[in-house]
C-alpha cells in the first residue's frame, strides 16, 4: 500500500510521524445517506439548513461536503444504492472532537429517521 506523499503511514492508533509545517492531526469522514426508510429523499433544503445549523457550529474552522452515491445492504440482504453526502473535518484536537461529531450524527438520525450514520477516522499529517 503507498501513501500519498504528504501523509506518513502510521499503525492504526497511533499517530503519524510529520514534517513541519503539518502537524498529526485526525480526518473524520461521515457519510449521510440520503434515503429516508420512511420513503423520501432528504431535501437540498433540509441539508442546508442542517449543515448550517448542526455541522458547521460544530467544525467552525472549516469542512469539506462532497455528493458522492453509496451502497450498502440493508437487513434483508438487499444492496441499496442511494445519493450521499460526504462531509469531511480535519481535526487536531483528537479526542476530543468525538463529543462534536456523535452530536452531529445524532441530530442526523433524529431529524431524517435514519439508522446510522457511516463514519471513518484516520491520522493524517495536515496544516
Amino acid at each position: 500500500m503507498l501513501c500519498p506523499t504528504l501523509v506518513a503511514c502510521a499503525q492504526p492508533g497511533t499517530s503519524p510521524v510529520c514534517t513541519a509545517p503539518l502537524k498529526p492531526a485526525v480526518e473524520v469522514n461521515l457519510y449521510f445517506g440520503r434515503d429516508k426508510p420512511s420513503g423520501g429523499e432528504v431535501s437540498d433544503a433540509d441539508w442546508a439548513s442542517f449543515l448550517a445549523e448542526t455541522v458547521t457550529p460544530q467544525f467552525p474552522a472549516g469542512l469539506t461536503v462532497i455528493d458522492v452515491r453509496g451502497q450498502h445492504r440493508d437487513p434483508a440482504g438487499i444492496i441499496a444504492s442511494e445519493r450521499t453526502k460526504l462531509v469531511v473535518v480535519v481535526v487536531f484536537d483528537a479526542p476530543a472532537h468525538r463529543v462534536r461529531v456523535a452530536s452531529i450524527v445524532e441530530t442526523y438520525r433524529k431529524r431524517f429517521g435514519q439508522h446510522e450514520v457511516f463514519r471513518v477516522e484516520q491520522p493524517v499529517c495536515a496544516g
